[in-house]
């Protein structure tokens, strides 16, 4: 084998992504690996889509893809046995009374890799692959929750830009009244700038949420590759978003993520490593073995020699070193129990506020928007009488699209702490992704 130069260049890298070319044969292949009963519609982008394609472009999740290769390299090399070592003699005698003065000999040291040492080293390497494909996962999840979150936010700004836009018409043509009224003696300028700083606020706000949607389809570009001239509002869906279901888990789902989630595993595969070391440090006691056989050429004379060496374990036998081992064991038993009791007050906290969330959400739902929008169509009917005027009338219209605007804060909640209850169990509990029965491979 020789060795080939292969030197990186990250202006070079950065080119490469500048020209990048957007391909989605490559992302509808990654979803019919998921779910082969559903097909990519390049016109509408549901969160399994958009899954599909955070697999095949996310640069972090193809780099810890690649460290699951370079784990699986390490782990066939570690099965070789160490390489012999070949010693070379010569020797001359001056004034020798044999025919040849002199002597030529070789041997081959050659290390039993055998026993303990051996399958502690195999059992280390066998474990770094898990932790790698625990990272792999982990990073998965990682940037699905980023994805979700964009989207979530997303989808919230769009609507409160939506809302914000009404809320500025209608506090312009409240201020161009009031302005009237002011003009007309009937009311004090005082009230005109109170309904001015409603104004700009109102303008601010809408703003506010017309920049957060444009961050947003960036971020939901940068983490899927998908370009934003294909994430605009009408081709990005989420069906359900306005009434989303209870995502409460069931004792099965909690007792499946308190053994299955990447974080335990990979503490799981720490205490594992502890043992695979006091497996090591327990072979240490014992000499380490080593055979060599030779060949010897004295002055005409052909000897085969034969020598067996013993590495000797340290005057305390090892003990003080595998008292150490037993204490990494013990400290990584230990560790274990607290990350299934922290994930478990994870889920218990995540299933609280998703149903808080939804309580808040319901009671706005339930009286408060209801109640603003009994009182502007009572102002429309009291406008049409002739009752009130339009400085009242705008001021109750007003009140719906606050409400609106109160709507849409708790239900942002009730969809982040849905987002912190699948990160809590590892596993989505609603949409198109409950849909994939692909292998696990399908994520390679």
């Amino acid at each position: 084998m020789r060795y080939e130069k292969r030197p990186v260049s990250p202006s070079a890298i950065a080119a490469a992504q500048a020209v990048r070319v957007f391909d989605p044969a490559k992302i509808a292949s990654r979803l019919a690996t998921l779910t082969p009963a559903q097909h990519l519609d390049p016109g509408r982008w549901d969160r399994l889509a958009l899954f599909a394609a955070l697999l095949d472009n996310n640069a972090d999740i193809a780099a810890s893809r690649a460290a699951v290769a370079r784990a699986t390299a390490e782990e066939r090399a570690a099965h070789a046995s160490p390489g012999p070592t070949l010693t070379l003699t010569s020797e001359y005698a001056g004034a020798a009374p044999e025919a040849s003065p002199w002597l030529f000999g070789g041997v081959v040291d050659v290390p039993l890799d055998v026993g303990g040492r051996r399958a502690a080293r195999i059992d280390s390497a066998g474990l770094k692959i898990a932790v790698a494909r625990y990272d792999y996962l982990e990073m998965i999840w990682t940037a699905r929750q980023a994805l979700r979150t964009a989207l979530v936010d997303r989808a919230i700004a769009v609507r409160q830009a939506e809302a914000g836009t009404q809320l500025t018409a209608l506090r312009e043509r409240h201020f161009a009244a009031v302005a009237r009224r002011v003009v007309a003696g009937e009311t004090t300028r005082a009230d005109l700038e109170r309904i001015r700083a409603d104004l700009s606020d109102a303008r601010r706000r809408a703003a506010d949420a017309a920049a957060r949607v444009i961050a947003e389809t960036r971020a939901i570009a940068a983490l899927t590759g998908v370009p934003v001239s294909e994430l605009s509002e009408g081709k990005v869906k989420w069906d359900d978003f306005d009434a989303p279901a209870l995502s409460v888990s069931d004792p099965a789902a909690r007792r499946s993520a308190l053994v299955a989630r990447a974080d335990i595993l990979r503490v799981v595969v720490a205490y594992d490593q502890s043992e695979a070391d006091l497996r090591g440090e327990v072979a240490r006691q014992y000499p380490a073995i080593s055979v060599g056989p030779g060949f010897t050429w004295e002055r005409g004379l052909v000897k085969l020699p034969f020598s067996l060496g013993f590495v000797l374990p340290p005057l305390d036998l090892n003990r003080r070193a595998i008292f150490a081992a037993e204490g990494r064991r013990a400290e990584a038993g230990r560790l274990l129990e607290a990350a299934v009791a922290n994930a478990s007050a994870a889920i218990d906290a995540a299933e609280t506020e998703a149903r808080a969330a939804r309580e808040a959400l319901a009671a706005i739902r339930r009286s408060e928007l209801p109640a603003a929008r009994a009182l502007a169509a009572q102002a429309e009917r009291e406008l049409r009488a002739g009752a009130i005027d339009r400085t009242d009338w705008a001021a109750s219209q007003s009140g719906v699209l606050i409400a609106r605007l109160a709507e849409l804060d708790a239900l942002a909640r009730v969809h982040a702490a849905d987002t912190a209850l699948e990160l809590a169990l590892r596993r989505p509990l609603s949409g198109p992704e409950l849909n994939i029965v692909g292998s696990p491979e399908a994520l390679q």
